[in-house]
């Protein structure tokens, strides 16, 4: 079987899109058996020699709801950090934002809500309480030059919920741009999100005043939409898609999500379409393989499967 896929270039898609890699972050952090620091930090020193330029490295939140990654100022601190290399991190509050700025990161993240129940269930707080928590976080981290990203989790729907509004996504993500956040990811994260959906998303996002040109996309693939929702937001013009190598990753409010959209897959469209990214298709698949090897279990993305050195 060939290792790359013939070339057919779209005109109508991006020439270039960045690819915000989120395993070492997303991908482990619902791991139950504690993964060693040392090999999260050769996790993330792969990814780096496959081309991968924007990699998020961990979370400062607190140990005691992420286990996981209890260990992110030790990562730091082992970490070669590459010159042109990105390593954004997770910060839920002005603690976890105290301890990036301590460890040096210039790039850090907020996570919201796009729904009531789920920011009651995750954050504590009720759809309009949690911009106060962030606020104080943002403003400060813009205040010290650090860039913000802003996650908004359930765009697309809601295990408790159901369907969500447009519109209502479209509010949430602008309120943390106002903010001064430079960046808006749209989470699928329990993967129901159809193409239709991803482009009436969009809509709102451009009519609440955030174009594409601000936005990354994050899909989860517990449908098998992942991929074309992907193509759907390209073909509206955004440039910034959240992956994780192998598809590591779950959701534990979507029993039956197989994780994100694994780099791996995303890798072999853009190929396919001609579109630039700068990773190296072979060096992710043999860093996914080694990966799952110490996890105990095989990936579940299908060209990891398909260029498996075992396959």
């Amino acid at each position: 079987m060939s290792s790359l896929p013939t070339t057919v270039r779209d005109a109508d898609l991006p020439e270039r899109v960045e690819i915000y890699e989120v395993g070492p972050r997303d991908g482990l952090q619902n791991e139950s058996a504690v993964i060693p620091v040392e090999i999260k930090a050769e996790f993330l020193d792969r990814l780096a020699d496959a081309g991968l330029r924007t990699l998020e490295a961990t979370s400062f939140v607190h140990p005691k709801w992420v286990p996981q990654l209890a260990d992110a100022a030790d990562l730091l601190a082992r970490l070669h950090r590459r010159d042109g290399l990105d390593y954004p991190v997770l910060t839920p509050n002005e603690r976890g934002l105290d301890r990036a700025i301590e460890a040096g990161c210039d790039h850090v993240a907020v996570f919201a809500s796009a729904t009531e129940t789920f920011a009651k269930r995750n954050l504590n707080r009720t759809l309009d309480e949690q911009f106060a928590m962030f606020e104080p976080t943002v403003t400060r981290a813009v205040r010290e030059g650090l860039r913000v990203r802003a996650y908004v989790s359930m765009v697309f729907g809601d295990p408790w919920e159901g369907g969500v509004d447009p519109g209502q996504a479209a509010a949430v993500g602008a309120r943390l741009m106002e903010m001064g956040c430079d960046q808006l990811s749209l989470g699928d994260t329990i993967g129901v999100a159809t193409p239709a959906h991803v482009g009436a998303v969009l809509d709102a996002c451009a009519a609440r005043g955030v174009g594409v040109d601000r936005i990354a996309v994050h899909f989860h693939d517990t449908y098998g939409q992942a991929l074309a929702n992907t193509l759907a937001a390209l073909r509206r013009g955004v440039t910034t898609v959240d992956a994780s190598a192998g598809g590591l990753g779950g959701c534990p409010y979507a029993g039956s999500a197989t994780g994100n959209l694994a780099t791996e897959d995303l890798v072999w469209m853009l190929d396919g379409l001609g579109i630039a990214h700068g990773a190296d298709l072979r060096a992710l698949v043999d860093t996914s393989v080694w990966m799952a090897g110490h996890l105990g279990r095989p990936s579940p993305s299908r060209v990891v499967t398909a260029l498996a050195p075992e396959s």
